[in-house]
């Protein structure tokens, strides 16, 4: 009886197919419904009734459909061998023993199926053609169904069993949760432990199955997880007195932590460490309700749990990788590279935060060496993704973790991070040792990709991350040599990595210390042989893959020393350019001046050693190796002192006039200067060039003093370190020229600027002349074309001499300038934002100074800095708009021509705010302003129009009103000023005139043919003449209504105008007009030909 038994049940297995599971399934999950219009007691009711009655239609399909034999023969014995109660008092729970039931009869028929399969051998007369899928492939609609029966099972047999604070609360994740909480009865049998540990135990041995596991563990992972942590690592409270009373036995707890362990080594590790942080939860939130609070938060064992479980995932193979993955892809980023993923990268706090938790050592380590010596390589492999998305996370998080180690452990960093990024480059070094093996000519040092990825990885850490630290510091110093070498063998090509080199030479030597960057400079220039280099028997090549690649010299015979020689000169060569190209770089930090600044001084050096030389007797020895190292030496100094000319020459030839960026660098570079001369003197061997050079440097000090610089009581001080090289110059120099000068720069340096001999002034304005004669030329001869507008600059310059010496007591012919009020010619090299608040009131209180010539040039500087837009200066617009008003009222020309310039600036920048306020003082009675006032601003407003351009329509209303008001004026001169402001205004407005263009057509005829004045008359004319001449072709469209009516005015004042100059107006505008209208009426033949394509 057992036999057929047996054999009937097999016979179902093996022929109970898959769409009858899924379909007792569907007809679980088939949803219920009620008219009731109560909602919580509803879906109560509605819930348990639909789950009874969705058993009750189970039962009756298993008990009268002959086809639905076999599923309940096979979901029987599946039942039978269970070893959990599946009858319950509780309507959820038997509903979800059920569910399981039929998922365990679904993973056994799966995997019967997939047994039998044979797929047979592929047509090759079709290998296009798909393969055969296996029959125990779900489709899409199974696969839904399949999900919705896990959903079912995880929100009643798993979450309503678990402990408060372990998972995410169902309430957070759906509306159903809420009911799901209330319906399930606690107290019913099976016990609630038992019940979570079968929903886990069948759930897992479900996703054995791969197609199962993966629906499971992509959406319920959590879930499972969480329950398993409950059911194995939850603390007892107490020991049971009897083993009947055990709910759970310690060996199905030590399954359950095997279990999550399993599934944790199983899954997507990102996955795994994304559900673990969940878990693990956040700070506690501050919650007014205790018992909210508490499920908040999750408990203590379990965050040391997770805690605990998340350092073995970092601790594994690539562990840094899945813990920068789950933590990205959890924070929103989808999968690495997702649509996300610039918006995460872009994010540094959550890159801190991976930062310092690689950073720190988990309790679970030996050691913290140990645990960085198992990382490291793992950050260092962040940086070396191809994928751009992925890589700009990878990277950004790689940068912040180095950082993050350098500064905290910064011996660490520097042993298994930066010594292993930087190998490459220690690899080539003259200070290390190089394998015999090694030495054969040719031999691949360092390889292409290596040396590419240390270069890129120096930059991504050292310039992308720009963090100043010891330890990052201390580990690029020794390679420096050898970057700068690779810099200048990537000069010679087209290299992807030059720009890298350049960008991390010119960030180390910014960051270093002035004395550390230039001693490197002095190794990267030859002149310092103890700081590392590139290895005398390495070299760099052309790689086949574009890159650059380190490889071993051939050793070069002793009969071709000559080509030798010449390689390293030539090599020499080279390189003191390549350093002169960096150093054009560095100049605006100050370190291109100061590394000039050591190179003269050691040019001074070379001098005085030469003629201390020359002096000394012979070296005498009577042994030849003293003697050989003695001439070996005197090489080498040869060498260097060579090596100094050249790249003293070099940095004349590179570096610009703004190599200084401070008074200090001037002073250092002339006491440099006079302590070479003084040295020539000491030794009577003074040549041209050094006259010459002395003249100049002094003449640069004289320059400074004479006002080209504006110097502080600071200045002053580092001033007066050349007082007593000036005095040896002045005691020791036969020329008395010289000594004049010298006697007064040290008269004008301890007195603070305050006194100036002639001799001083002489040699600054001699100074300045021979720096630019051309722009003085050009200069003058505008100024001699602009007298009546701008002014002479250098007349207003004596004035301002004079004026001011008659106040201080000074020689009429030592310049002197005030330190707040700049030259025209000076402020133009002014960089943007230098004004102080200082410079702006000694100014502003010069534009008050009863002198004329003072009070022009400070209206012109403060012109100047409104052409800047300097923002000091512009912050006090109402304040300069007072003083430039008041100042058109002065009679001199320097001044209201400077004020009219310094109003028309400001209203281009602020044009809302100041052009409304000019319109009504243009339109005021002559009772309130002079008419010399109002033309003033007449002319104020004709610039402002020209300087808005076609932006002028936007105030096209007030303007053309006003201006035509001002037509009516009583005053002549100012009914002229108006036309001349209209007509202006008419040229640049084009088609923008409209229905305006009517009144200003009557306007003018009515000025040309009844005013008394020939000045307004000329004027309505000439405003006729540019109408014609700004419209040119367009006046037959813009001026269609009114032309005929323009054209009998000329007429009329052709034949009826007694002045001579409105006739030659008039007759000007008709030329214009006929012009226009030829070219209208018959239009200039184009001899051009058009070819058509047919279609």
């Amino acid at each position: 009886m057992a036999a057929p038994q047996q054999a009937a049940v097999c016979g179902a297995v093996e022929t109970c197919g898959l769409e009858r599971i899924l379909e007792a399934l569907k007809l679980l999950l088939s949803p219920g419904g009620s008219g009731s219009s109560s909602l919580q007691i509803t879906q109560h009711d509605v819930l348990l009734a639909t789950l009874k009655s969705n058993l009750s239609a189970l039962e009756d399909k298993f008990l009268k459909d002959p086809q639905w034999k076999k599923l309940k023969l096979l979901r029987d014995e599946i039942a039978n061998k269970a070893e959990w109660p599946q009858n319950s008092v509780d309507v959820t729970w038997s509903f979800t023993s059920q569910t399981l039931l039929l998922l365990l009869c679904l993973k056994k028929s799966m995997v019967h199926l997939a047994a039998d399969f044979n797929p047979g051998q592929p047509n090759p007369r079709t290998p296009e053609a798909a393969p055969a899928l296996s029959p125990d492939t779900l489709s899409i609609s199974q696969q839904k169904t399949v999900q919705s029966v896990l959903q079912f099972i995880v929100t009643l047999g798993i979450y309503p069993y678990l402990m408060p604070g372990v998972g995410v609360p169902l309430r957070y994740r759906t509306e159903f949760g809420a009911v799901v909480q209330d319906v399930v009865c606690l107290d019913a049998v099976p016990d609630a432990t038992q019940r979570l540990y079968t929903s886990c135990r069948v759930l897992l041995n479900v996703a054995q199955h791969a197609s199962l596991g993966s629906l499971i563990f992509c959406r319920h992972f959590g879930d499972i997880a969480a329950g398993l942590c409950q059911l194995g690592f939850c603390p007892v409270k107490r020991k049971p007195l009897k083993p009947e009373e055990e709910v759970l036995t310690e060996e199905e707890r030590a399954l359950c932590r095997k279990a999550l362990r399993d599934i944790l080594d199983q899954v997507y590790q990102p996955l795994a460490v994304r559900e673990l942080l969940i878990l693990q939860g956040g700070p506690p939130q501050s919650c007014t309700d205790v018992k909210r609070e508490a499920r908040c938060r999750a408990p203590a064992w379990l965050r040391r749990l997770c805690g605990q479980l998340l350092s073995e995932r970092l601790m594994r193979p690539s562990g840094v990788q899945a813990v920068v993955r789950g933590i990205l892809e959890g924070a929103g980023a989808g999968a690495a590279g997702g649509s996300d993923a610039e918006a995460t990268a872009a994010d540094w706090k959550k890159c801190d935060l991976i930062a310092k938790i690689l950073a720190s050592c988990p309790q679970q380590s030996l050691s913290p060496e140990d645990y960085y010596r198992d990382i490291c390589p793992q950050i260092l492999d962040l940086f070396h993704f191809q994928d751009k998305l992925t890589a700009q996370q990878f990277q950004r998080v790689a940068t912040t973790t180095f950082i993050t180690l350098a500064r905290e452990h910064p011996q660490l960093a520097a042993k298994y991070l930066l010594q292993p990024m930087l190998a490459p480059l220690h690899r080539c070094l003259n200070t290390a040792e190089i394998p015999e093996s090694d030495m054969v000519p040719e031999t691949i040092l360092v390889t292409e990709e290596e040396l590419s990825r240390c270069i890129e990885d120096v930059f991504k850490v050292y310039v992308v991350g720009n963090e100043l630290l010891t330890a990052l510091v201390d580990s690029l110093l020794p390679v420096l040599g050898a970057l700068f070498s690779l810099y200048c063998f990537t000069k010679q090509s087209v290299s992807h990595i030059r720009s890298l080199c350049q960008e991390i030479l010119l960030w180390i030597l910014g960051k270093l210390e002035r004395k550390k960057a230039i001693a490197s400079l002095k190794g990267f220039a030859g002149l310092d042989k103890s700081v590392p280099s590139l290895h005398p028997l390495c070299q760099f090549r052309a790689a086949t893959q574009g890159g650059i690649m380190i490889t071993i010299k051939e050793v070069i015979c002793d009969e071709d020393e000559d080509e030798a020689l010449y390689q390293k000169v030539s090599s020499q060569q080279c390189q003191l350019e390549h350093l002169g190209d960096l150093l054009s770089h560095c100049q605006e930090c100050g370190l291109a001046g100061d590394f000039f600044i050591f190179c003269l001084k050691e040019l001074t050096h070379v001098a005085m050693e030469n003629e201390a030389k020359l002096k000394t007797q012979p070296y005498s020895s009577n042994s030849l190796l003293e003697l050989e190292q003695h001439q070996t030496l005197l090489v080498e100094d040869q060498e260097q002192k060579l090596l100094v000319l050249q790249l003293m020459a070099v940095l004349c030839e590179r570096m610009s006039e703004q190599i200084f960026t401070n008074i200090s660098q001037v002073v250092d570079f002339v006491a440099a200067t006079l302590q070479r001369a003084c040295a020539s003197l000491a030794d009577q061997a003074e040549s041209t060039v050094e006259s010459q050079t002395l003249s100049m440097s002094m003449g640069l000090v004289a320059v400074m003093l004479g006002g080209a610089v504006q110097l502080k009581s600071s200045d002053f001080a580092v001033l007066k370190q050349l007082l007593p090289l000036l005095e040896r110059v002045s005691s020791t120099h036969p020329d008395p020229v010289i000594q004049e000068l010298t006697l007064g720069l040290r008269i004008t340096i301890s007195t603070h600027g305050a006194f100036a001999t002639e001799a001083v002034s002489m040699a600054a304005q001699s100074t300045q002349n021979k720096k630019n004669p051309e722009g003085k030329i050009k200069a003058q001869q505008q100024t001699s074309h602009e007298r009546n507008t701008d002014g002479s600059q250098s007349l207003l310059e004596q004035q301002q001499s004079h004026g001011k010496s008659n106040q201080t007591g000074l020689k009429p012919d030592a310049p002197f300038i005030p330190q707040g009020v700049s030259k025209p010619g000076s402020t133009t090299n002014q960089k943007p934002g230098s004004v102080t608040t200082e410079q702006l009131q000694e100014v502003l209180l010069s534009a008050y100074d009863p002198e004329i010539p003072t009070r022009a040039a400070a209206l012109r500087t403060l012109s100047h800095w409104i052409e800047q837009k300097e923002a000091r200066v512009l912050e006090v617009q109402e304040k300069l708009l007072k003083i430039f008003l008041e100042n058109l009222e002065h009679e001199d020309t320097f001044v209201y021509l400077s004020a009219i310039q310094g109003v028309a600036l400001l209203s281009d920048a602020y044009p809302e705010k100041i052009l409304l306020g000019l319109l009504a003082q243009y339109d005021c009675d002559k009772d309130q302003h002079t008419p010399e006032t109002r033309m003033k601003v007449g002319e104020v407003l004709m610039r402002i129009v020209r300087a808005l351009g076609d932006m002028v329509s936007k105030y096209r209303e007030p303007l053309i009103h006003a201006f035509l008001r001002g037509v009516r004026d009583q005053d002549s001169a100012h009914r002229a000023s108006s036309l001349s402001n209209l007509g202006e205004l008419c040229q640049r407005l084009h088609f923008l005139l409209g229905s305006v263009v009517h009144e200003v057509t009557e306007c003018l005829i009515a000025v040309a043919k009844t005013d008394h004045e020939v000045q307004v008359r000329r004027a309505a004319i000439h405003v006729i003449v540019l109408l014609l001449r700004g419209l040119s072709q367009k006046a037959t469209e813009v001026l269609r209504d009114v032309l005929k009516d323009l054209y009998h005015l000329l007429k009329h004042v052709v034949h009826f105008e007694r002045d001579d100059v409105a006739k030659l107006h008039a007759q000007l505008a008709l030329e214009e007009l006929d012009e226009i209208m030829r070219n209208f009426l018959f239009p200039p033949q184009k001899l051009e030909k058009k070819i058509m394509v047919l279609p």
